[in-house]
């Protein structure tokens, strides 16, 4: 053989070698980007498999943290003491209505406790999302306006167990009640259609039942009462003894006097009113009395006196 047909084979063999070898690389680095794929994909959205549970991380609320959503009843009463307890309703009625638009005065009422003084209990109504801003005002309000806060109660009922059965319940009832309207829909024999009928009546009594009551969760959960009491202060309801003042004493000696004076010319008026009742009463009394001791006097004894004998 040749040394040149020999060197032809060698380079055909080596030119054969290095296409095997770029197809393997080729083919390692398919599989290297295929085995890659699921780490590009980590950013992609959830697939359509678990689109389940997803509607259930929907369903179940959750607050901003991740936590689930507490649903609670606030109740705040404070009472507090005022020079001017009128003026001072009106000053925090303006303000937690121009806080919260939504809020509401359920109940106002005043009792007297002294001359153009009172006693005045307000309830409001206002937003959950309101609620701790106008407390805070309220427990600041006192010492801001020359008053004083005599007590502040505060109560909180966690009712998150409640609302989440109540959905849970009401959820359940309504595609039980999907399930008996298309039940009743094919259905054709009278005695499925009543019996079907009946269960459907009982399932729309219990839902309206729960509707009510999610209803009333809805409100209490969603506003909160705050009752305020203003008193008027101790040093308005006593105030400082007077001075000594002759022409007061004066006044009051007169007073004294037209009044006595009055009280007796009552009397006579009313003595000479009934007068003529009461002098023939007295009279008869005085006759009744006058016979009885005439009638009671003993008589005058006469004594014979004897002749005289010679």
């Amino acid at each position: 053989m040749s040394p040149i047909i020999k060197n032809q084979k060698w380079s055909m063999l080596f030119l054969f070698s290095m296409v095997i070898l770029a197809v393997l690389v080729a083919a390692c680095g398919a599989g290297t980007t295929t085995s890659a794929s699921p780490d590009t994909n980590a950013g992609v959205p959830v697939p359509i498999s678990a689109a389940p549970d997803q509607h259930q991380a929907n369903t179940n609320k959750t607050s901003p943290g991740g936590s689930p959503q507490l649903y609670l009843i606030k109740s705040l009463n404070i009472t507090m003491e005022v020079k001017d307890t009128q003026k001072v309703a009106n000053e925090l009625q303006t303000w937690i209505s121009t806080t919260d638009p939504l809020s509401t005065a359920e109940n106002i009422n005043y009792e007297q406790v002294g001359d153009n003084l009172y006693n005045i209990t307000m309830t409001f109504s206002v937003q959950a999302s309101l609620y701790p801003r106008i407390e805070n005002y309220l427990n600041t309000y006192p010492p801001q306006h020359s008053g004083r806060l005599v007590s502040t109660t505060k109560s909180t009922q966690n009712v998150t167990g409640d609302y989440v059965d109540t959905q849970s319940q009401l959820k359940n009832l309504r595609g039980e009640q999907d399930r008996l309207l298309t039940l009743l829909s094919h259905a054709s024999v009278l005695g499925d259609i009543l019996a079907i009928d009946q269960r459907l009546t009982d399932v729309e009594g219990q839902i309206e039942q729960i509707d009510v009551h999610l209803n009333q969760l809805n409100g209490q959960t969603t506003f909160y009462n705050i009752t305020v009491t203003l008193q008027p202060s101790s040093a308005v309801l006593t105030p400082p003894p007077a001075a000594w003042s002759p022409a007061a004493i004066w006044q009051s000696a007169v007073g004294s006097a037209l009044a006595f004076a009055e009280v007796l010319a009552t009397a006579l008026i009313w003595l000479a009113v009934f007068s003529i009742y009461i002098i023939p009463l007295l009279l008869i009394a005085w006759f009744i009395r006058r016979w009885r001791r005439l009638q009671g006097r003993p008589a005058v004894a006469t004594t014979s006196i004897p002749p005289l004998s010679d």
